[in-house]
């Protein structure tokens, strides 16, 4: 029940980012570095055309992927194409700035979320080499993402709701968290509890942070009409769903 409940959310997910690009492919753009791009997961350049395609194919790809019978064809499509767009399009401007950590945060995004949608339709087959590396390629964004944490240690406190004490402490601690459940992942020990620990972690993100700020709770100007916004929310829903599922799977199978 919870490996299917999971792959809804991630599904579910992905229609809502597929829908807000074609929503919002004429609304707004966002710089980064020069770089301009829809501010919209996987962060394409803004052209609207291309925006609006995209989004209809991701559309595509959930209902695709609610269905069990059309499941793996979906989240394959969908792997593939955020594989190629973090590749094309994420990638060069990161190559650009290596030291920027939001344009990092932007491509291993991408890349987690291809990685999640892959092993979704095969978590309960053998290993392969694809879904090794898919493995490691979530294993390597986790810890990338926790050491982030303690390289802006301050700026990401910041973002802690002000009625949660101890922030540093809380940014700190998910930081040993995500590079935990990373290990976890390389190594290939205990990584249904390291999935449940994820998705408890990225439940938490959304219920605590990213509705609320959006909605207008935290006082955030122009929050609940920033695409960027929702986005936060539908990504860290899909990651919520797809360690899910992978949380159920893995922890049978020990």
């Amino acid at each position: 029940m919870a490996e299917r409940i999971g792959r809804v959310i991630f599904a579910c997910a992905i229609v809502a980012i597929g829908v807000e690009s074609i929503v919002c492919a004429r609304v707004s753009v966002a710089f980064v570095k020069g770089s301009r791009v829809v501010p919209i997961i996987p962060y394409l350049p803004a052209i609207p055309a291309l925006s609006v395609v995209f989004g209809i194919f991701l559309i595509a790809c959930g209902v695709l992927m609610l269905r069990a019978r059309t499941a793996r064809l979906g989240a394959i499509a969908f792997a593939v194409a955020f594989l190629l767009s973090a590749l094309l399009f994420d990638l060069p401007r990161y190559v650009a700035h290596p030291g920027n950590m939001p344009l990092r945060t932007l491509l291993l995004q991408s890349l987690t979320m291809a990685a999640l949608a892959w092993m979704l339709p095969a978590a309960r087959l053998p290993d392969d080499w694809r879904m090794t590396l898919a493995r490691y390629g979530i294993a390597v964004s986790l810890v990338v993402f926790g050491v982030d944490h303690f390289l802006a240690l301050a700026s990401i406190g910041i973002l802690v709701p002000p009625w949660i004490p101890f922030h540093l402490f809380w940014v700190a601690f998910f930081g040993i968290a995500f590079i935990a459940a990373g290990l976890s992942f390389a190594a290939n020990i205990l990584r249904g509890w390291a999935a449940a620990g994820m998705t408890l972690m990225f439940a938490l993100f959304d219920l605590t942070l990213h509705v609320p700020r959006t909605l207008g709770a935290y006082n955030i100007p122009g929050a609940i009409r920033d695409p960027d916004e929702w986005c936060g929310i539908f990504i860290v829903a899909a990651f919520c769903g797809g360690f899910l599922a992978l949380a159920h799977v893995h922890r049978e199978q020990l």
